[in-house]
């Protein structure tokens, strides 16, 4: 399994856009992205850090229903 690098929230922001997810709103330094998809609606916040922890990640990556790999290889 590929280790996650270390990115930052905005770089976080513009891979989850690649998908079709969109900033809705911002409230401080969090964003809160949505996306519609044949589920349902799927939001999800993203901190606006210069660097996001791994924990962090996983959780924005599971929340968005991708796999690890998926997610890399947007990068």
């Amino acid at each position: 399994m590929a280790k996650l690098p270390v990115l930052s929230g905005k770089e976080v922001i513009k891979t989850l856009s690649k998908i079709g997810f969109i900033s809705v709103r911002q409230k401080g330094s969090h964003v809160i992205m949505t996306k519609e998809d044949s589920e349902g609606k799927v939001a999800l916040v993203v901190p606006l850090h210069k660097e996001i922890d791994k924990g962090t990640l996983l959780e924005i990556i599971r929340q968005s229903k991708m796999k690890r790999e998926e997610f890399l290889n947007l990068l």
